[in-house]
Order: structure tokens, then C-alpha cells, then sequence
């Protein structure tokens, strides 16, 4: 690459002060709002049923080219693409309802005899439920993350994109940088899974957890390794003060697992993740002086120190690990089926007169997780454990109205929870800190998690409204196939291979950048390339999805 070229792309993401974070929650709303038209249309039309050409095009449309448009040409007035949305959706509303098997109740099953018929494997019964079902607003979230994720790598190098919305240098709050957290945040949600499914299976050992994490984190390593060596061998311009002379976002990713599962024994033990986030952000946070900051800000970057060059990629780690516990914390209270509308659930006691003194929390929940989904069992965390003679009201009434239950109301609180946090941290009554994304440091933390949390609501929301039946089937194909239409194709594939996704778009925009002087090109230009350029990725995530293929890295 030519050095004066190289020089100006580098001066072109450098010393940026980034911009509002109302700015951003308006653009980033668009994405919720292109999946409410999408619900919309699906809902009152079948439009994506079945998948044709016409429904993959719409699918692309809405929910790839809103979200580039709304970062790109429409960046200074969102409100105007949200109400080219909205518009839609009020039209679709005077639409009649198309029929749909979900406002069809199943007819009871009964034998010869008129007499009930006993349930067949396929039916679902509390015992036989998936603990753990696909939800489609989580889909939905994380798709929609992993395509302003890839958006935003190759728009950042066109003029098109604005410069507020790239990543700052020290301190603010800018797209780019929520976009780094939400990565960590939402890989965080789903982790979460297996540390669900060690609580009803039995908890794995340590080495063995340990060997997994290790798994997960070879192939991170070497695709940062070869970034490192493809970056300085082509001579690739590179912003140093995001992660330092050799680090890399792959290199951060490959030491969360392994982190995870030396901390894991303590995150069991505390009463939720997200006070775990916030206690080690707020002790990164006091360990962050003004020496400190001076330190990772301004001191040089000795040859021989090894430290010193890689200073942002190695303190940041501890942030952006608050942030992963923060996103597990939101993953252990929506990735577990909820328990019905009604509100009635099993009591959980904590007064068993036999309990050790030694005995693992951990499978006092692996039972209550159970319990949940057998409401023929009393008192699954208890009851079976105890000798103790019970008194008849409590033997005939073992349920109780408790607080309401749900993802819809955990996202609510930890939204609430989160927003509060950040609200007094940056502004009037708290200490005023600074966000700041090359520290990772406790306002960047609860910003990002406030931010992902509120995202993930919005979409609970459109699911809770609009499929209210969609974890009430008679049996498993019915829901699988409720789950499928409820689902965009196009946020499912980026979503299911979304890491590889999100290789091949580094791939796409290193290639990009060396074929064409992207910083030169006029906003027409820019935005034929960034459409064929997200059309390409959106086209290879729905055809490893058609060929059923997914790729673990």
C-alpha cells in the first residue's frame, strides 16, 4: 500500500472523539423495529412462509440494508428510516390476520374408548420439555449484532460512515466501540448454556472443564496469529491504540473461555453474575489512578518491552471479562424455558432443617431449574430430601403466587438495574467517569451490558406480543416448526455461524481495502460496494444454513 495512503486511513480512524449515546440508541433502534415489521408481516401475511426468493430479498432488505442505511446515509436523521418502518407496520396492522396453526388449540388425543390416549414420544409433556429451547428473540438479537458487526469493519473505511461513529481514541462513546462489547456480551449470553446444562447433568470437573476452554480457545489463537502476520506482512494500516503493537480482538476472545472456567467455582457461589461484573469492575476501576491512566494513555512503547506495546489488548481484558460474566449473568435468566403465564410456581424454601452445612448450592438450582418444568413436584428442591412430616395445607396448596417470572421480567429488571448504574456513573449524580472502550473500565462495562440488555428486551417484547403461543405446542415438531417461523432466516444464519461469519468479513474488507482507495470514494460508490459487500455475506450465511452447515471455531 502506498505510505501516504496508508498514513491518511490511519489519521482517518485516529484521535476521534466519538459522539451521544442517544445518537446511537437511535440508530441501533432501527434494528428492533425492522424485525417488528418483519413479525408484522409474518404474522398478519405468512410473507416468509414458505422461504421464497421474494421473502429472502424482503428478509435482506429489512434486516441488513436498514441497519447499513441507518449507519450510513441516513446516520444524521434516523428518525426518518424508523418512520419508513413504522410506516409499514401500520399498514400491515389494517391487514386481516393470516391463519395460523399457533391460534388453533390441539384437540385432546384419546383412544378406541373415548378414554385420553397416553402421550407418544413426540408430545410434549412437563417432563419431557427442552429445559432449554431455542428462543427466537435471542436469535434475533444476536443476528442482528453480528450484521452491524460486519457493516461496521468495512464501512469505517469509507467517508459514507461517519467519523462520530468509529472507535474513539481514549475516552467517549461512539457505534464501533459498543460494537466490541456487545460482541463479548452476546458470546456471554450463550455460554451461559452449558453452565445451565452442568446444573441439571452434574458438574463436569475442573481439568475437563478446563481441557473445553482450552478447545475453544486454539482456533481463536490462531486466527489471531494470523491476523498479526498477515497485518504486518501486507503492511496493513492498523490503529495501534485499540489493542497495542501485536494484540488483537481474537486474542481477547481466546482468553475469555479459559478465564471463565477458573473463575466459574465463584461465579457459582454468588448470587448473580451481573454483581460478579460489577464487582470486578469496580476494583479494575479503583485500580485505574490517574498514574495508571497516563500509563496506559501516553507512556512509549519500549522494543524490548513486551508490556508496554500491547498495554491496551492486556488491562482491557479485564473489562471486557466483566462484560462476558455480565452477559452469562443475562444468559442463566432467559435461556431456561419460562414457567407459564399464570404465575404459579413452585415454592423454593430455603429452611430445610437438613442441610449440610457443605452441601453445593449448585445443585439446590440443578433442582429448582428441574422443578420448574415439573410442576408435579411440589417441592423438587426440597421436598425429596426431608423426612420431616408436612402439615396438610401445606401438603395440599404446595404452590404460590410469587413475583412475576420470566425472561420478560428479568430483562426488565436488569435492564432497569443496568441503566440506573450507567445513568449515575457518566452523568449529574454520580462520579461523572468517563466511558472509555481503549480501558474497558467500569462506565464502558455498564454501558455495554445497560445497552445489550435493553436490546435483548426490545426483542422479548415483539416475541411476547406477537407469538404468545409459541412455547405451547402439543409436541416437538409443532414447536420446532412454531420457533422456525418466528425466526428470520437471515438473523438465524448469522447467528448460527456467526464467528466464521465474521471471519470471512475481516477476509472481505482486508481484500476490499487493497483492491480500491475506499477513503477516496464518493457515498454512491461506497454504498454499491457495502451492499454487494453485506449481499455476499448474507448470501454465504443462508446457504451454509440450507446445507445444514455450521462452523465451530
Amino acid at each position: 500500500m502506498d505510505p501516504e495512503y496508508k498514513a491518511a486511513k490511519e489519521a482517518s480512524v485516529s484521535l476521534l472523539g466519538g459522539g451521544g449515546m442517544w445518537e446511537i440508541n437511535f440508530v441501533t433502534s432501527v434494528a428492533p423495529v425492522a424485525v417488528l415489521l418483519w413479525t408484522f408481516l409474518q404474522t398478519r401475511q405468512s410473507f416468509f412462509t414458505p422461504y421464497t426468493v421474494p421473502a429472502a430479498l424482503t428478509d435482506f432488505l429489512l434486516n441488513c440494508c436498514t441497519i447499513l442505511f441507518a449507519t450510513t446515509m441516513y446516520s444524521s436523521a434516523p428518525q426518518v428510516l424508523l418512520g419508513l418502518l413504522v410506516l409499514p407496520v401500520v399498514a400491515t396492522l389494517l391487514q386481516p390476520k393470516a391463519a395460523s396453526e399457533q391460534s388453533s388449540k390441539p384437540k385432546a388425543k384419546t383412544d378406541a374408548n373415548g378414554k385420553p390416549a397416553e402421550a407418544t414420544a413426540d408430545e410434549l409433556t412437563p417432563d419431557d420439555q427442552d429445559p432449554l429451547p431455542i428462543k427466537p428473540f435471542i436469535t434475533t438479537y444476536r443476528g442482528a449484532m453480528m450484521v452491524i458487526t460486519c457493516i461496521s469493519i468495512l464501512a469505517v473505511d469509507f467517508p459514507v460512515f461517519p467519523r462520530r461513529f468509529a472507535k474513539t481514541e481514549s475516552f467517549g462513546t461512539s457505534l464501533m466501540d459498543l460494537g466490541v462489547g456487545s460482541f463479548v456480551f452476546a458470546a456471554g449470553t450463550v455460554a451461559a448454556r452449558q453452565q445451565l446444562k452442568e446444573k441439571v447433568t452434574g458438574i463436569s470437573s475442573f481439568v475437563a472443564r478446563f481441557k473445553t476452554a482450552m478447545r475453544h480457545s486454539l482456533p481463536l489463537i490462531i486466527l489471531g496469529l494470523a491476523r498479526l502476520y498477515t497485518v504486518k506482512g501486507l503492511d496493513y494500516p492498523e490503529h495501534v491504540s485499540e489493542y497495542g503493537v501485536h494484540w488483537n480482538f481474537f486474542f481477547t476472545l481466546a482468553l475469555l473461555p479459559p478465564a471463565i472456567a477458573i473463575l466459574l467455582p465463584i461465579l457459582r457461589f454468588s448470587p448473580a453474575y451481573g454483581l460478579v461484573a460489577l464487582i470486578i469492575g469496580i476494583c479494575y476501576e479503583t485500580a485505574l489512578t490517574p498514574d495508571m491512566k497516563s500509563y496506559l494513555i501516553l507512556a512509549p512503547r519500549h522494543p524490548d518491552d513486551w508490556l508496554s506495546q500491547n498495554r491496551e489488548g492486556v488491562y482491557s481484558f479485564i473489562g471486557y471479562l466483566a462484560i462476558f460474566i455480565a452477559g452469562m449473568g443475562i444468559g442463566t435468566g432467559i435461556l431456561p424455558r419460562d414457567p407459564e403465564w399464570g404465575l404459579v410456581i413452585p415454592v423454593r424454601r430455603s429452611d430445610k432443617k437438613d442441610k449440610k452445612e457443605n452441601d453445593d448450592p449448585l445443585d439446590e438450582d440443578a433442582e429448582w431449574l428441574a422443578s420448574v418444568l415439573d410442576h408435579s413436584a411440589p417441592d423438587a428442591a426440597g421436598a425429596a430430601s426431608t423426612t420431616t412430616a408436612k402439615p396438610a395445607e401445606e401438603e395440599e396448596n404446595p404452590f404460590k403466587f410469587e413475583y412475576p417470572q420470566g425472561a420478560f421480567f428479568f430483562l426488565l429488571k436488569w435492564s432497569f438495574i443496568w441503566f440506573i448504574l450507567t445513568v449515575w456513573l457518566v452523568w449529574t449524580y454520580g462520579p461523572q467517569l468517563f466511558v472509555s472502550r481503549r480501558m474497558a473500565n467500569l462506565p464502558y462495562v455498564a454501558w455495554v451490558s445497560a445497552f445489550n440488555t435493553t436490546q435483548l428486551f426490545a426483542f422479548c417484547i415483539i416475541e411476547w406480543l406477537m407469538f404468545p403461543d409459541l412455547y405451547k405446542a402439543p409436541d416437538r415438531q409443532t414447536e420446532a416448526r412454531r420457533i422456525q417461523n418466528a425466526t428470520s432466516k437471515v438473523l438465524h444464519a448469522f447467528n448460527r455461524n456467526g464467528l466464521a461469519l465474521f471471519l470471512l468479513a475481516n477476509l472481505l474488507t482486508g481484500g476490499i481495502n487493497m483492491s480500491v482507495k475506499t477513503l477516496y470514494m464518493d457515498d454512491i460508490s461506497a454504498m454499491v460496494v457495502l451492499v454487494g459487500y453485506i449481499g455476499v455475506l448474507c448470501a454465504t450465511a443462508l446457504m451454509l444454513d440450507h446445507y445444514d452447515i455450521s462452523i465451530k471455531l
